[in-house]
């Protein structure tokens, strides 16, 4: 559980960072103006029950506290021996949003798609996660500092307006700027009983 908890928390954490740290080299000259950025994460955890195993099909069924089912595929099928229906096991889902206001020319329009697995190592109680991070990229072509808003040109060349929460987050932006919105999704489930003693 761990390893795999671990992987996924380094995933969603990694869109948190956003400021460059440099150690060891002399002083940077004056600043330029520095562009807005924030991000957010949640999480959520639920307990739930194994309703189903498939072995078969390589399948595990959980069901939740209100009846929900979900079925999750299962990489590796030597977890599945040690899951038997009425085992409880806790889900973890992680969101994270991130928004990044760049200088003109400092990305490039588009859209990037990551997706990663982790499992728990053998003889660990079984756990896995999923993650996946969307990373759009789109340029500045209006700004509004009544409204205050921001219309921002897609990859694709579709235009978008979108209010800005905060005013002051304009005052370094400008036309041109590039705008770097990078979205995660993480699900990270777990038998929760003791590992079985040899």
């Amino acid at each position: 559980m761990k390893s795999a908890t671990a992987a996924i928390l380094t995933i969603v954490s990694s869109l948190l960072i956003y400021a460059p740290v440099s150690y060891g080299q002399a002083p940077a000259p004056a600043p330029a103006a520095k562009k807005p950025a924030a991000a957010e994460i949640k999480a959520v955890k639920i307990r739930a029950t194994v309703a189903a195993v498939d072995k078969d099909a390589k399948t595990i069924t959980l069901k939740g506290p209100k009846g929900r089912m979900l079925t999750l595929d299962v990489q590796d099928p030597q977890k599945l021996e040690m899951a038997k229906v009425g085992d409880p096991v806790v889900a973890t889902y992680y969101e994270a949003v991130a928004i990044e206001v760049k200088k003109a020319g400092a990305a490039t329009p588009g859209v990037t798609v990551q997706e990663s697995r982790a499992t728990s190592k053998p003889g660990e109680n079984p756990a896995g996660a999923v993650a996946r991070e969307v990373t759009l990229t789109g340029t500045i072509t209006a700004i509004d500092r009544k409204a205050p808003s921001v219309t921002v040109k897609g990859p694709q060349g579709k235009t978008e307006t979108v209010k800005v929460k905060d005013a002051k987050n304009l005052k370094d932006v400008k036309v041109g700027d590039m705008v770097e919105l990078t979205y995660a999704q993480a699900l990270v489930v777990a038998l929760d009983k003791p590992p079985a003693k040899k």
